[in-house]
C-alpha cells in the first residue's frame, strides 16, 4: 500500500559527505513525521534525526552540526545530508514515516535501508 525507498548510501572515507534520500509512494493522503534511523552490526537501531510535516527538526546529539534533515512534501521525500562523517563500519540507515493513507488509515512505514560505510 505504501513504500519507502532509500538511496544514496555508499563507501567513503572519514570526513566525507553523503546525501541520503527516501521517497514515499503509494496510497498516501499525507505524511506526518519522517525520520532517519541507523543500525550498526551488533548494536540497536537508533534515531538519527526527525522532521515534522511543518519542518521542525530534532537530532541525535552526536550528529548535531554535521547532519541536516529536510523534506520536500510535494515529492513525499525526506533527505539526510551528512557532512564530516566519522568512521563507522557497514551501518544501515533506514527512513521512517507516519503516513495517513487515502482510505483513512494510519501507518508507520519503514524503508529497506541503505548502507553507509566510512573507513580509512
Amino acid at each position: 500500500q505504501v513504500q519507502l525507498v532509500e538511496s544514496g548510501g555508499g563507501l567513503l572515507q572519514p570526513g566525507g559527505s553523503l546525501r541520503l534520500s527516501c521517497a514515499a509512494s503509494g496510497m498516501i493522503f499525507s505524511i506526518n513525521d519522517m525520520g532517519w534511523y541507523r543500525q550498526a552490526p551488533g548494536k540497536q537501531r537508533e534515531l538519527v534525526a526527525v522532521i515534522t510535516r511543518l519542518g521542525r527538526t530534532n537530532y541525535k546529539d552526536s550528529v548535531k552540526g554535521r547532519f541536516t534533515i529536510s523534506r520536500d512534501n510535494r515529492k513525499n521525500t525526506v533527505y539526510l545530508k551528512m557532512d564530516s562523517l566519522k568512521t563507522e563500519g557497514k551501518t544501515v540507515y533506514y527512513c521512517n514515516a507516519g503516513i495517513r493513507t487515502i482510505d483513512g488509515t494510519h501507518l508507520e512505514s519503514w524503508g529497506q535501508g541503505t548502507q553507509v560505510t566510512v573507513s580509512s
